[in-house]
């Protein structure tokens, strides 16, 4: 097998760049196709049928999907490093067709958690494709790259949640077979247009240590700018988490949201994240420089969450929802700043790492902030917040802004070109 020539790369990637986003795409549209319904159906799953009671199954049943993303998330990203981000990418992609299928026709709530597993498991394919685009883009315009990912997971939120709405009157398995179809003929044409971006001199041997997804947590000690940028990014992530996790269980109780409705507001989120993360990011990420950008758009976004957890009528979340897209410019950022600080053969074992950080968080924060919204929604709650996780999640980012001010006293000015990692101590 031979790596590919920087010539026959630039051919291929007319087709690959396409691919690699609508895989993208496809991960979060197949995602979104099941979001207004899955709530409802863990909940009709359960012995009581009550919203409170059943969101912290809920909250477990999103969390598993976290846990296999961080397990595998470094051995995806290691493997890739050695093997070549093809193979890892294109199994992933079979896998999640394959997954859809199964919890398509799952007989109980045992089986949608089997199939939930194997999605974290296939979902982990964001640590090769993170790794792809740096591969074949030139540090410097990496942040609108990863931008172009960003409205990528926005396009997806715009026609995920509203396909899902539509398809939910055929039935509640119906959103997943939509997503299977998608996902398992994106797979037979990836294996046609799709090549390797990493070539046979930047490989490198596959360690054990590697697939250890707490060790290799420990070779960010290695980059000490991309461990505190990890720290940031983690914050960030767990706040989002939350919001993700407790979306649909917050309009449903405080607002009465219909599947529809619930379908609709996200699309608006995925419509606003296509154009500031399409868009906005590639004019204000240069102008305010990444690291402005970086904590203009968390601090929005901390704005964004308190207001959701105050909100006192359904109106006013669109209106939040579509002044706090701007902080979307935070993520391509610290992807790029962390990207510029990494040695080119040590990108994917790198993005495995974070990745796995963040996929931890996504372990944690559906069962912390659906316990937060199923305490402070039961009947026996003290005073009732329905907000409560929204508020917790504008805290979280409050810190997450600070964890990245002190994180810049570590960074040069000018990112070298190339990078040498600090000495493991």
């Amino acid at each position: 097998m031979s790596g590919p020539t920087p010539g026959s790369l630039m051919r291929s990637n007319s087709a690959a760049l396409p691919f690699i986003m609508v895989t993208l795409l496809l991960d979060v549209l197949g995602f979104g196709l099941i979001i207004p319904v899955l709530p409802g159906l863990v909940t009709g799953f359960g012995r009581t049928g009550d919203l409170s009671e059943s969101s912290h199954v809920y909250g477990l049943f999103i969390a598993a999907y976290g846990l296999m993303q961080f397990v595998f998330s470094p051995m995806l990203g290691a493997l890739s490093d050695m093997y070549g981000r093809r193979p890892i990418i294109l199994l992933s992609t079979l896998g999640a067709g394959l997954d859809y299928l199964l919890m398509a026709f799952a007989p109980s709530l045992e089986w949608l958690f089997v199939g939930r597993i194997i999605s974290g498991l296939t979902g982990a394919n964001i640590t090769a494709v993170n790794a792809y685009v740096a591969d074949v883009t030139a540090p410097e315009k990496r942040a609108g790259a990863f931008g172009m990912i960003g409205a990528c997971f926005g396009i997806g939120f715009i026609l995920g949640p509203a396909a899902g709405g539509l398809l939910a009157d055929f039935g509640p398995r119906a959103p997943f077979i939509a997503a299977a179809v998608m996902n398992l003929i994106n797979s037979a044409y990836g294996f046609l247009v799709l090549p390797e971006s990493l070539p046979l001199k930047d490989r490198k041997q596959f360690e054990p240590s590697s697939a250890n997804p707490f060790r290799s947590l420990g070779m960010l000690r290695r980059y000490p700018v991309v461990l505190g940028l990890t720290l940031t990014v983690t914050l960030l992530t767990f706040a989002q988490q939350g919001m993700h996790s407790t979306w649909v269980l917050y309009t449903t109780f405080r607002f009465d949201w219909t599947p529809m409705q619930n379908g609709f507001s996200l699309a608006v989120v995925g419509i606003c994240a296509v154009v500031v993360q399409g868009g906005l990011t590639r004019v204000l990420v240069p102008k305010l420089g990444e690291r402005m950008a970086l904590l203009v758009g968390m601090s929005i976004n901390a704005a964004g969450m308190l207001g959701i957890g105050l909100a006192t009528a359904g109106w006013m979340l669109y209106a939040i929802l579509v002044v706090t897209s701007v902080g979307g410019i935070a993520g391509p950022a610290a992807q790029a700043l962390i990207s510029r600080h990494v040695a080119p053969n040590e990108q994917g074992t790198v993005q495995g790492a974070v990745t796995s950080l963040m996929s931890l968080t996504g372990v944690v924060a559906p069962v912390f902030f659906t316990f937060l919204f199923g305490h402070f929604t039961s009947k026996n709650a003290p005073i009732q917040i329905p907000g409560a996780s929204f508020i917790a999640g504008a805290v979280f980012i409050t810190l997450a802004v600070f964890a990245a001010i002190r994180s810049f006293r570590k960074l040069p000015e000018v990112a070298p070109a190339s990078v040498v990692p600090a000495a493991a101590h």
